[in-house]
């Protein structure tokens, strides 16, 4: 009984860290897309001078 819930609970971790992990790669993906249209949109602002790449 209770290697059944070892196992039991080995899953339900191991489950809960491959659903958070994945939450953390479209999170990735999203920053990335955002922080290349930056770049794609950063010429707009700057007059004709060579700006940052960043906005800090």
């Amino acid at each position: 009984m209770g290697a059944l819930l070892l196992v039991l609970l080995l899953a339900l971790i191991l489950g809960g860290a491959g659903f958070a992990v994945h939450i953390l790669w479209w999170i990735a993906i999203i920053v990335l897309v955002v922080w290349a249209l930056g770049f794609v949109f950063r010429g707009a602002g700057t007059g004709g001078s060579r700006g940052r790449w960043y906005r800090w």
